[in-house]
This record gives structure tokens, sequence and C-alpha cells, in this order.
């Protein structure tokens, strides 16, 4: 039986968020010397992420040095994250995913505000969030959207998660991986629904399912394919159906160089 991946994340991540919340005073001081609320920051990420009619598909490239599944997919060098960052932005992507979590992903918040300082394209907190502290800690480190996973939250909290993230001036990204999850997050107000490929229980990718549950959603949300893209057949594929934007990671970081790869992969997208 494969492992269930995500139920160990998400009780990791709980712990954590109790240790955040004994010390969620530090955090909110840091929070009064950081960023402030930019109201516009979460309308300038759906626009960044809308594809109009004969636009090549938008891309947010991502910043994964490993997974639970694939174990280390780049080194972790000095500065890489940045580095990295600059070359998505320079072979045009729409935005920029950056991993949060340490453990399981190689990543950290402070990977993220290197990031959000390095490129003026909008850049999203990738992480497991449970916790207005994360959300927080979110806009303190630059962020103008954040993640939320269907799967692991009830209705009423993801609703009241969606409406802390845009109280903090940023854009929540609401992530299904099936059709059920789908229609739970139609039916929230979010604008940006991702639907991921990839099953977070097992790790297993399936973009048939993907691209059914995609289909279903309407032309006024903005539709985002997740995970599980690696070739310019598969750009091609994706660009071809009803996503207006695709999160692309691992496809990307085990490139010799992001930026011309990505600047390939969007061309192929072209319409005719």
């Amino acid at each position: 039986m494969s492992a269930d991946y995500l139920s160990a994340i998400v009780e990791r991540k709980r712990l954590e968020n109790a240790r955040r919340a004994r010390r969620e005073r530090v955090y909110l001081e840091a929070l009064e010397n950081g960023p402030s609320r930019d109201m516009k920051r979460g309308d300038r990420a759906i626009a960044a992420l809308t594809r109009r009619e004969g636009e090549a598909l938008r891309v947010i490239s991502e910043i994964k040095f490993r997974s639970p599944s694939a174990g280390m997919i780049r080194p972790k060098l000095a500065g890489e994250a940045v580095r990295i960052a600059q070359a998505y932005a320079e072979g045009g992507a729409a935005a920029i995913s950056v991993l949060a979590d340490r453990k399981g992903f190689g990543g950290s918040p402070l990977d993220v505000r290197r990031v959000s300082g390095a490129v003026t394209c909008p850049v999203l907190y990738k992480e497991f969030v449970l916790d207005e502290l994360q959300v927080r800690l979110a806009r303190l480190m630059g962020a103008s959207m954040v993640l939320l996973l269907v799967r692991v939250l009830e209705q009423e909290r993801l609703v009241e998660l969606i409406d802390f993230i845009r109280s903090e001036g940023m854009e929540p990204i609401v992530e299904a991986s099936n059709l059920e999850e789908t229609e739970r997050a139609l039916q929230t107000d979010a604008v940006l629904i991702g639907v991921n490929s990839r099953d977070l229980r097992t790790f297993t990718v399936e973009p048939e399912n993907a691209a059914r549950a995609l289909s279903m959603i309407p032309r006024d949300r903005v539709a985002i394919f997740m995970s599980g893209m690696k070739t310019e057949e598969d750009f091609v594929r994706v660009g071809a159906g009803r996503a207006d934007a695709a999160l692309v990671g691992e496809g990307l970081m085990r490139q010799g160089d992001p930026a011309k790869s990505l600047r390939t992969f969007i061309d192929a997208t072209l319409p005719g």
C-alpha cells in the first residue's frame, strides 16, 4: 500500500503551528515592521494568471529542491533560490511559487522573502496552510498568493482562510485534486482554482483526472493545472485545454538552463 504522505505532512504542520503559536507575539511584532497590506497584490496576481484568447499558457514556475516522492531534485546552493527565480522571470514566468516547507520540500519562509525581493512578478507562498499565523507569515515574506488545499480543510475553515488571506492583501489559490474537491472549491468565491494532477496522499500523477476537473471551472475563474508537467508535449496538451495557467516545478528545476527551457515550453502553447 502506498504511503499517505499528506496525512504525515499535515500532522507535522499542526505541531509546527503549535510551536509558532507560542511565539506569536514575536511574529506580530515583526509584522508591524514588515510589508504593508498592499491590497492590490492579489488583483495583480489574478491579472498575471488570466489567459486571454490567442495568448500562451501562463506559467507559475516553482522553486522546489526536493519532495517526499522524488527525493532531491536540485542541490540547494547558497543563493540558489534567487538565481532560479531570476532565471524564471527572464524566461517569462507569470508568477513564481516557492515552497515554504523545509522538512519535506527543502524550502523555507526565508526563501519566499528572498525571492519576492528579487523579482517583480507575483510570488506564491506554497505551504500546507492550516492557520492564520501561516498567512501572516506569508505576508511578512512578501507573498502575493497563498495556497490552500481543499483536502485538508473543512469547508467552513476553507472559507475563513480565503477571507483572511484577502484581508492581508493577498489572493488564495484553492487547490483541488479530484472532481468532488473541485466542486467544493467552486462553492467558495475563490478566483484562482488549481487542480493538482498529483494525488497528494500517494504522490502518483493522473493528468486525465485533472483535465476532467479543470473542465468544470467556469470562465469567470482562473483555472490552473498543477503538477506533472515535464515535457514540451505536456505543455502543448495542457495549453490546448481549459487551463489559463500551469504550475511547473520539477520539470524546470531539473533543467540546466531554466530560462531557456521555460521560454520553449511557453512558446509551444501559442495557438496555431
